[in-house]
């Protein structure tokens, strides 16, 4: 277990000001002056950097530099192979082939003998694959289903026959299965370093990434070197990555963060709540002229959904006794504020108002202006309250909405509209792990979170709503539960038909949205500001970090 202490995360940074890695030879000093390093924040924070956790956004960036998976998805959400050479995925769609390359090998670490990093071999994927069925470990227990853990595979579900070949083998064909192997809970790690951390493995981390772990001062900064071992090369033949490191910073107060932004102590912040919106950019979302010689601005679909979560399972007595068991209270609260203010006011029209389900853009099934969903229509609230038995909100409850500090602008602005339309919402403003955690154990009714597509399928989101999935084990935190809904979502995991998965997937979400256990605010955009000093900083759908291939000029 390695705990630093602040002398040693200052000698830490000093050595990367210095540019004096290791890795550098002193008769190169011509070498020392052109090391790059990226500098970026992560304002709510990082849990942890073990991929078998891996469920937020903020703990998947790190992980997806220190870790490989079998396969990754690329720019364009097409899957392309990565450790495996190549994969085969039998007829019947039940059993998954791959064959590994020969040249990936692990970090170098003090858990290996010399501390030297080994071949990875098929199983190795087999240790990592087994250890996400522990719940206690993992949290991708709920993707792992459809596994055959029968006799037939001496229930084990996967198979390392020879170094080079990985199997596994499904009950049932499962179409999204393939881009759920790109998620970052599907890295390989050694046993070893298990075995030397244990639980500590989350913070000392050991895989194959471009980058390599080096010192983490939670709360504070968060340092990777760059693995001078990684298999990837560029289309020249040279070794990925370009950079020389990655320093990750946790600074929550965003006008601070945007001050070391403009000071060039960061290369990137990233998302619409990450600076301040109004100064940076104007009401239509483009880069103020002040900052154009020093920024660039990325922008592109994201496959986020903004949502107000609702705890809706009566079986909790927090549930049984409050107005919010009722749909018809739901719904009001979904009629009752102006989502396309919202955005305009105070996104600066980052982002596209949701009315058309909780599907978000950019997915085949998303239906626009063809859904039947939620918009701005007091009238259709105070028929709501009236049918839930509070006529203009008369002995309607104070109902508490539970957020991070960072949505609080945008949650003010709902309350204040929702008060308009005599429903009346206290705002509770949490850390992000007490609202994590009280979100997860079914404590809070009323919360404000997001959805972030880890695959480029729309099982992705739907799966929030399957009665199996209830959280802590899974994402459901809403604890919604509706037969007609399951028999769709387990009819479109078999169905290889676009159109006809299009269709379920359309039903699915017509039928949650009816019964809303959420309100949803906004489809949100990948939004980065970017120094110039950036090169060849890549974006996708998914928004997730990838630098094997960005360069840094002077």
């Amino acid at each position: 277990m390695r705990y630093l202490g602040m002398r040693q995360i200052a000698r830490a940074a000093a050595v990367f000001i210095a540019f004096s890695l290791s890795s550098c030879h002193p008769s190169e000093p011509e070498k020392d002056d052109n090391r790059t390093i990226f500098n970026y924040n992560e304002m709510n924070g990082v849990t942890s950097l073990d991929p078998a956790t891996a469920n937020s956004l903020e703990n998947m960036w790190p992980v997806n530099l220190l870790f490989n998976g079998l396969v990754q998805m690329d720019d364009s959400l097409n899957v392309i192979p990565c450790i495996a050479r190549t994969y085969s995925i039998s007829a019947d769609g039940k059993e998954y082939v791959f064959r590994l390359r020969n040249n990936v090998y692990f970090h170098d670490n003090e858990c290996f003998e010399n501390k030297t990093g080994r071949a990875v071999t098929s199983k190795d994927f087999l240790y990592s694959y087994t250890r996400l069925f522990d719940s206690k470990v993992s949290s991708a227990t709920t993707l792992l289903d459809k596994v055959d853990r029968s006799a037939k595979t001496s229930y084990k579900g996967f198979d390392a026959p020879d170094d080079s070949t990985f199997k596994i083998t499904l009950r049932e064909p499962f179409s999204a299965f393939i881009n759920i192997l790109t998620m970052k809970f599907f890295s390989v790690i050694p046993y070893e370093a298990i075995d030397m951390y244990g639980q500590d493995f989350r913070r000392n981390p050991v895989g194959t990434g471009p980058f390599k772990f080096s010192v983490w001062d939670e709360g504070n900064k968060l340092i990777l070197h760059k693995n001078q071992k990684y298999f990837e090369s560029d289309e020249s033949g040279a070794r990925l990555p370009y950079l020389d490191a990655v320093t990750v910073s946790f600074i929550r107060d965003r006008e601070t963060a945007f001050m070391e932004l403009l000071n060039g102590r960061f290369d990137m912040l990233s998302g619409a709540d990450a600076f301040n919106t109004n100064e940076v950019l104007d009401k239509e979302g483009n880069l103020r002229s002040a900052y154009l010689k020093k920024f660039y601005l990325q922008k592109q679909t994201f496959l986020k959904t903004d949502y107000i979560g609702i705890l809706v399972d009566e079986k909790n007595p927090i549930v049984n006794q409050s107005p919010l068991k009722l749909k018809a209270i739901r719904q009001a609260l979904n009629y009752g504020f102006d989502r396309e203010k919202l955005v305009k006011y105070l996104r600066n029209n980052l982002g596209t108002a949701a009315h058309a389900g909780f599907i978000p853009k950019g997915m085949k099934s998303f239906a626009g202006k063809n859904f039947n969903g939620y918009f701005y229509a007091p009238d259709k609230v105070r028929e709501l309250l009236k049918e839930a038995g509070y006529e203009n909100g008369k002995g309607l409850p104070e109902i508490t909405l539970h957020i991070t500090d960072n949505y609080k602008e945008q949650v003010e602005f709902i309350q204040s509209q929702l008060a308009d339309n005599n429903i009346r919402v206290k705002i509770s403003i949490e850390k992000t792990p007490v609202l994590r955690q009280a979100v997860n154990n079914g404590e809070y009714l009323l919360f404000k979170k997001s959805w972030v597509a880890d695959y480029a399928d729309e099982q992705n989101f739907m799966s929030l709503f399957y009665s199996r999935n209830f959280s802590p084990q899974g994402s459901n935190y809403f604890h919604y539960s509706n037969p007609h809904f399951d028999r769709l979502y387990e009819k479109a995991q078999t169905e290889n038909n676009v159109a006809e998965k299009t269709k379920l997937y359309r039903q699915m979400d017509s039928t949650v949205t009816a019964d809303a256990p959420f309100i949803t605010l906004y489809y949100d955009q990948v939004v980065r500001l970017v120094s110039r000093n950036v090169e060849a900083f890549s974006s996708n759908p998914l928004n997730m970090l990838n630098l094997k291939r960005t360069k840094k000029k002077g």
